[in-house]
Formats: C-alpha cells, structure tokens, sequence
C-alpha cells in the first residue's frame, strides 16, 4: 500500500521555492520590474499559491530575506563576539556587516526593502522590526556590558552609541558615496569609541 503525499512536506517545497525565486529575481531584475508572475513561474507553482501565503511581492521579498538572515545566523554568520575588548568586537561586527552588505544574496534584496519601505509604511516597519531591530539589540547587549564594566560611561545612550556605528556604514552602502573596506568600519569604531569616552582598561574596584 502507498503511503499518501505529505502535504505539509509538499507545502514547505513550494514555499522554500518561492523565497528563493524571490531572491534571485529580484537580484537579476531588480524590484521594480519583479512580479508575482515571475516569481510563480521561477517558482513552479500556480500565482494563487503566493497569494494564499503572502498579500504582496513586498511581503514575499520580506520572508525571503528573514529566511536568509536565519540561515546566517545559524551558520555563525551573525553572532557578536565578546572577548573582553570591545573596540576588537565592533570592527569585527561592522567587517562582518560591510562582507554581508557587498554579497549580492543580501544586497539586491535589501535594498528592494529599504526603498519599498521608505513608501510603504507598514512594510517599513515589518522590516524594521523583524529584520534589523533583532541585530540592532545585539549591539546594545554588547555595549551595556562595556557600561556595566566601566569601559564606557554609565549615562552612554546605547542607541544612540549604535546608530553612531551602523548609521555611517549604512549611508555610505545606501547612497554609494565611497567604496566600503574594513578599513573605514576600523576608522569608524575607532573615531566613535574616542567620541563617547571609551576607555581601554578596566577601573580599579573601590578600595584596591
């Protein structure tokens, strides 16, 4: 007796097809000529299929690059490190971030969501909240413990300290104003640690 198709196994096939169409696509043709259509047809499966899981190709490019960005982190792509020097973790992130923001599985797409999202509020926030919020508070947890270690000062405002790393990086990314290097995220850490009073060896306790 044949055992009966699994429908959920069948289900995820369809869906890990249409994200990586998604991505594929929207590299080769960028967002604006990128279609539901197209995105079926690369897919092998019918156009009611993406609308009965996703209400938009913004929302399809949007899963596609949380689904990459799940499978960075669970290949070690995206971890923080904290060996004790934090200057030494940031350069290493922001590398990290500069390698990723240069490799064309991230870059088309997302690009496509930062645009779509600076017209479309509601995606905006999507991509916000479930995309970079996540790694933007990775950065804070590192920087509360060089707060709470004395390397940095304990009224720092940690946003504040994060978007003075990220933002720089990524406007020159966005707008192509200058090529990215590891050596302009090590002049950045450097120029912004300087700026908000780090200091490079721990206080001495009270007392010793």
């Amino acid at each position: 007796m044949s055992k009966s198709p699994d429908a959920s196994r069948r289900s995820e096939r369809s869906r890990r097809a249409i994200l990586d169409a998604a991505l594929a696509l929207v590299g080769e043709v960028g967002y604006n000529k990128l279609t539901i259509e197209a995105i079926a047809a690369r897919a092998g499966v019918g156009k009611q299929t993406i609308y009965r899981w996703w209400p938009s190709k913004a929302a399809v490019l949007l899963d596609a690059s949380l689904a990459l960005s799940g499978e960075a982190a669970e290949e070690g792509e995206w971890t923080f490190p904290d060996t004790g020097d934090l200057a030494a973790d940031l350069k290493t992130v922001l590398r990290a971030t500069v390698d990723q923001f240069l490799d064309e599985r991230y870059e088309a797409p997302t690009r496509a969501l930062t645009a779509a999202g600076a017209t479309d509020p509601e995606l905006g926030a999507q991509f916000t909240g479930q995309l970079l919020e996540p790694q933007l508070a990775l950065y804070e947890v590192r920087l509360r413990t060089a707060v709470d270690g004395g390397l940095l000062p304990a009224d720092t405002d940690l946003r504040l300290l994060v978007e003075m790393l990220v933002g720089p990086l990524t406007y020159r990314w966005l707008l192509r104003t200058a090529p990215l290097t590891h050596a302009h995220t090590d002049a950045l850490v450097d120029a912004v640690l300087r700026g908000v009073g780090y200091v490079t060896t721990r206080p001495a306790a009270a007392g010793t």
